[in-house]
């Protein structure tokens, strides 16, 4: 599916930022020369679907940050599009043309994977990267200056899931005591089952088997086969979209349906497109992941303005524009395009004009201290944030109905 073209002649040609930028040259030159800013996402590949989703949420803030004069005394953005192919190396190469174009900044990534290698690769020029999606923890630990993730990475998410999944089960009875776990093998997956297998039995859930499988995937039969034998009370799937949907539909089919399938950083389990295309599916499932705020205005404006588009309002969207947003109020505050000045705000920043549901913004090491996952249920062909109680729009099902 292709939301935006790829080039940035076509972005520009295509949008009224286009057709005023040809129209009144003057009056931007006025304003600023403009400001050049990499967005960078993997729009063909395997992972194409959520890369122009990231794609969409990027241009989205662009065309509003624009509309209103772009970046005060510097002018209007300038995005450089750039496709990661779904790999590292495909990222990396990017990098390199990003630089070569003289980018301030380089936004997104999306797989942990690439947002690695794009983070080495930029640090090589002193580039300013701002990871939008991946969680690998290793992403922010090796102390590159220029990389700065406004999300919650895996160790945060895992420990915060942990808790909730603990709190709902307790909750109910304690219904749940075994749990089988099916992961992506890539730095994602494999990271995240390693941590649920460390900290899920100190909370008294027995781990029948982890599952680990490439992606992509095209049939989880085995998989849903080793369920039925095993029979746990809990499935908790950790992969991305396409595989999470065959898995869940491959489950449906089956008629393998466990007390609970609770999902960490599941890539369907919170997806709007998943609940609309196979609602038998998706119902009850749960997921810890990135979510919106569903009580912040923008951000409701936000997916009706991407519904209205005719798209889905995903994660990968409304994570790129507020890490865009990001990146703009940084170089706004350093007045110049100058990479070490643009670094050096970002570090700084405190900013609060994105539509997630964290708290105060405060760089350190890289890593937003603020960034925090909520927990979503699929309920009446819907999806509602059920932890925590500030951002909380219903409570928990749980177990599943039969």
């Amino acid at each position: 599916m292709s939301i935006l073209p790829f080039s940035r002649r076509s972005f520009l040609a295509s949008t009224a930022l286009g057709a005023a930028t040809l129209a009144m040259p003057a009056v931007l030159r006025a304003q600023g020369a403009g400001v050049k800013l990499g967005i960078l996402h993997p729009v063909s590949g395997a992972l194409s679907y959520s890369g122009t989703q990231g794609r969409l949420g990027a241009t989205l803030a662009i065309e509003e940050l624009n509309a209103a004069g772009g970046i005060k005394g510097l002018g209007k953005i300038d995005p450089i599009l750039g496709d990661a192919l779904s790999t590292p190396e495909g990222g990396t190469a990017e990098v390199e043309k990003m630089n070569a174009a003289g980018v301030a900044a380089i936004v997104g990534g999306y797989a942990s994977a690439i947002c690695l290698a794009v983070s080495q690769a930029a640090a090589r020029y002193d580039l300013p990267y701002v990871v939008d999606v991946g969680v690998a923890d290793s992403i922010v630990t090796r102390g590159l200056k220029n990389t700065f993730r406004f999300g919650p990475g895996f160790g945060a998410i895992a420990k915060t899931a942990i808790e909730n999944l603990a709190a709902i089960n307790d909750a109910a009875g304690k219904p749940a005591k075994t749990v089988m776990i099916v992961h992506e093998d890539s730095l994602f997956g494999a990271g995240l089952a390693k941590l649920l297998n460390t900290e899920l039995p100190g909370r008294g859930f027995q781990i029948l088997e982890t599952i680990a499988h490439p992606t992509p995937t095209r049939d989880f039969n085995n998989v849903v086969l080793k369920m039925r034998a095993q029979n746990p009370d809990l499935v908790i799937p950790a992969n991305y979209y396409n595989e999470y949907v065959l898995l869940a539909r491959t489950m449906q089919q089956q008629k393998v349906k466990p007390k609970g399938i609770y999902s960490v950083l599941g890539g369907a389990a919170s997806s709007y497109k998943f609940v609309k295309e196979f609602p038998e599916a998706a119902k009850y499932i749960m997921d810890c992941n990135h979510w919106f705020d569903p009580k912040n205005p923008k951000a409701l404006e936000l997916k009706k303005k991407v519904e209205d588009k005719g798209q889905f309002y995903t994660y990968e969207v409304y994570m790129n524009y507020s890490a865009v947003l990001l990146a703009a109020d940084a170089i706004a505050r350093a007045g110049t395009a100058d990479r070490a000045k643009v670094t050096e705000a970002l570090a700084a920043s405190t900013f609060a004009g994105h539509v997630m549901p964290y708290g105060p913004t405060k760089f350190v090491n890289g890593q937003n201290q603020g960034a925090a996952p909520v927990n979503t249920q699929v309920l009446d062909n819907d999806i509602k944030v059920v932890l925590p109680e500030k951002f909380a729009q219903t409570k928990p099902v749980f177990p599943m109905p039969a």
